[in-house]
């Protein structure tokens, strides 16, 4: 498993052809996160497979590429992913402004995703850069339906930050957090929905667009939310793409029903992305709709913030309600995020939070990959580094 980060770039540049083709990678920190585990048989098992050759996993998905240390959504992020192993990559669509699908994250986040207030097209932003003043933070707002495509594409991604205390855009863009790293931020190539598409074709590997909530108001001079959550799925059938290949995801139960009634074969692979504020993971009486109506819906995948899948009792982390209850019910679960909370020792933030007094440094991430594969029954976790979900699924030979 010898591998420096510097090859990178080589590789990229020398070697622009399918990860198929090429040795996957996983650097040297999934090695270090085992280093990091307690003595247990886990910790054995895992330290056995140091330096074995791994595989491409449909377990390990690419969070928007790899933005630990890559700007997301952009070329070489996504090349990033599959060469750790992502057998899977996220393109994030929303849309420009004359409707052109492209990705991104969020509509409203080209102002800490990419150069745009370096740029003169800062000047059509929604809302221009103003600078910090007393208790008021630095601020701005640029949406890609500010932009036309071709203008769209004329940026450069970077690594999604802002200094809220700047007084200048150059030092608005310098916000970096210091567990990430700028080494590869110089250049970020974005990407339109049918250049991803592409790419992952080339790549290898399957896709699983999201559907953005739009910042704008729907329908969009003209362009409706039917118009839209259509449009995504005519970008594969375009591709010659097969709908067995692609996990079309939202965060709207309706689109996922549109997707079910509308474009079965797409359907059936549908990922409700389930963020449901009124939800309580230890309470199946919160389940509203419940995992069974879910089920008679159609939804087959369901997908939530990993802390909503995992509890805990007497110490011990263990499924929790809402795992066991979409394990019942016959839906296949789907975890996000990992490598998102920088380091674990203060417990990990919000995506761990029902097991934050379980979490007291880097050593429990695996364990709770394991916990979320083999106990939750996940089908998949996101990742944004997913070197260390491949190195895990790769050493107990998941799929």
């Amino acid at each position: 498993m010898r591998f420096s980060l510097a090859l990178f770039a080589f590789v990229f540049a020398a070697f622009p052809v399918s990860a198929n083709a090429a040795e996957i990678e996983l650097g040297p920190r999934p090695a270090w996160l085992v280093g990091q585990m307690e003595d247990s048989p886990l910790k054995q098992r895992l330290a056995a497979c140091i330096g074995k050759p791994a595989k491409r996993t449909l377990f390990s998905i690419g969070h928007r590429g790899a933005p630990l240390q890559f700007p997301e959504h952009t070329e070489e992020g996504y090349r990033a992913a599959a060469l750790m192993g992502a057998g899977v990559l996220e393109c994030d669509v929303t849309f420009t402004k004359d409707k052109e699908l492209v990705c991104r994250h969020s509509q409203n986040d080209l102002h800490t995703t990419t150069n745009i207030l370096a740029t003169d097209l800062g000047a059509k932003c929604t809302q221009g850069f103003s600078p910090a003043t007393g208790d008021d933070p630095a601020a701005a707002e640029c949406r890609t339906s500010d932009l036309t495509l071709s203008e769209f594409k004329s940026l450069s991604g970077r690594m999604d930050s802002a200094d809220k205390k700047a007084v200048t855009v150059d030092a608005y863009l310098k916000g970096t957090a210091p567990w990430r790293t700028e080494l590869y931020g110089a250049t970020g190539t974005l990407m339109t929905h049918a250049e991803s598409i592409s790419l992952f074709k080339e790549l290898g590997v399957k896709f699983t667009p999201e559907l953005k909530v739009p910042t704008v108001g729907m329908p969009f001079e003209g362009f409706s939310q039917t118009d839209y959550a259509q449009a995504l799925i005519d970008d594969y059938k375009a591709a010659g793409i097969p709908p067995e290949d692609v996990f079309p995801q939202s965060f709207s139960l309706e689109d996922v029903l549109y997707w079910i009634e509308h474009e079965p074969e797409f359907g059936r692979q549908a990922v409700f992305l389930d963020a449901r504020r009124d939800l309580d993971p230890t309470d199946p009486a919160t389940f509203s709709p419940t995992m069974e109506e879910l089920k008679a819906m159609g939804v087959n995948y369901i997908a939530p913030p990993l802390f909503v899948l995992l509890t805990l009792e007497a110490g011990r982390i263990v499924p929790s309600a809402y795992a066991r209850a979409a394990k019942a019910a016959g839906l296949n679960p789907i975890a996000w995020t990992l490598e998102r909370s920088g380091p674990l020792a203060s417990g990990g933030g919000w995506y761990y939070q029902s097991i934050a007094e379980a979490i007291d440094g880097d050593g429990r991430m695996l364990e709770v990959v394991d916990v979320l594969a083999r106990e939750a029954g996940v089908t998949g976790i996101f990742s944004d580094w997913p070197a260390t979900t491949s190195f895990y699924a790769s050493c107990m030979g998941l799929k």
